[in-house]
C-alpha cells in the first residue's frame, strides 16, 4: 500500500470511481441495491460517480444502466475510450491497427481473436466453444481477416481450450511493442494502445470536471486497475483481489461479498449512506 493525499487531515473525495466487475458488479454483472443506492446518493450530493472498466460500451451499459445515475461519464475498454451517457457521446477513443497481431496468430488457429463493433457487440475470428465466455450484444464470425481490417481501441485474445502455461508461451511470442496488455483470465487477455489504460482514461474525465488526482476516491480488484488506483488521491482495493492489486493501492477494504465498497463510501460520505 502506497500512502497518499487522503491521509492528509481533512481530505474528502470530490470524484468517485469505480470498476465494474468484481468491484461494483457480481459474477452474473449485477449491481447490489446496497451499491446501487450508495452511489446515487453520493452522485445526487454533487460527488460525481464514474465507472472505469475493462468492458467494452455495449457491456458497459448494462452497468451503467442499474445505477441509473442523471448524467454519466465512462471509462470503458480499459481507458481507450471515454463516453458519456445518456445521452451517448463518444468523447475520446485511442486506437490502433490489430493486423500484426492477427498475422502472429494465423498458425494458431484455436485462438479467438475478437474486437468491439461499437454499439452492437463484438466480430470474432471464430466462435467461442459455448459456454467459455460472455461477450455482450451481436457476435459476428468473420474470420480473421476482417477482424483485423481497421483500426480498434481494444482485442481480445484467447484460447479457452489451452492451459494457462501454454497461452503465456502464445503471448509471449506477440510483439506488442507500442500495446498494453492486461490478464482477463487464464486464457484471455485485452490489448490497447500505450497511453490507454483506466489513469489515463480518468484523466480526461478529471480534467473536464476540474478535479485533481489527489480527490479521487477510486475502487478496483483487478491487474488493469493497478494504474488507476496508484493515480487517484485514495486508491482502494478490494480484499478479494490480487496482492500486486493490493499492493498498489493506498488501502484495502472488505471483499465485495462483505460490502467493501458500501463500507469505505461510508467513511466519506456517512450522511449520505444509510
Amino acid at each position: 500500500m502506497t500512502g497518499g493525499p487522503s491521509d492528509q487531515p481533512g481530505w474528502r473525495p470530490r470524484l468517485v470511481v469505480v470498476d465494474a466487475d468484481g468491484t461494483i458488479a457480481d459474477e452474473h454483472g449485477i449491481v447490489p441495491l446496497a451499491v446501487v443506492e450508495a452511489l446515487k446518493s453520493i452522485d445526487s450530493a454533487g460527488i460525481p460517480v464514474v465507472l472505469d472498466t475493462g468492458r467494452a460500451w455495449l457491456s458497459a451499459r448494462l452497468i451503467l444502466d442499474q445505477l441509473g445515475l442523471e448524467h454519466q461519464y465512462c471509462v470503458c475498454s480499459n481507458g481507450a475510450m471515454v463516453v458519456t451517457y445518456p445521452p451517448l457521446e463518444v468523447l475520446h477513443t485511442v486506437s490502433f491497427d490489430p493486423g500484426p497481431i492477427a498475422a502472429a496468430i494465423a498458425d494458431h488457429p484455436s485462438v479467438v481473436m475478437a474486437v468491439e463493433d461499437f454499439g452492437q457487440g463484438y466480430c470474432v475470428s471464430r466462435p467461442f466453444p459455448p459456454g467459455a465466455y460472455e461477450l455482450h450484444g451481436r457476435t459476428s464470425v468473420v474470420g480473421l481477416g476482417e477482424v483485423a481490417s481497421r483500426p480498434v481501441p481494444r482485442v481480445i485474445l484467447s484460447d479457452p481450450g489451452a492451459s494457462r502455461a501454454d497461452f503465456d508461451v502464445l503471448v509471449a511470442g506477440l510483439d506488442l511493442r507500442g500495446l498494453t496488455s492486461f490478464r482477463s483470465g487464464d486464457t484471455w487477455i485485452d490489448i490497447v494502445a500505450n497511453g490507454a489504460d483506466k489513469a489515463q482514461g480518468l484523466a480526461i474525465v478529471a480534467k473536464r470536471i476540474g478535479v485533481d488526482p489527489g480527490d479521487v476516491l477510486a475502487f478496483g480488484d483487478s491487474y488493469n486497475d493497478m494504474a488507476l488506483l496508484e493515480w487517484s488521491g485514495r486508491g482502494v482495493a478490494l480484499g478479494d483481489a490480487p496482492k500486486e492489486v493490493r499492493a498498489a493501492a493506498d488501502v484495502v477494504t472488505a471483499g465485495f461479498d462483505d460490502g467493501g465498497v458500501v463500507s469505505e463510501l461510508n467513511r466519506w460520505f456517512p450522511h449520505l449512506i444509510s
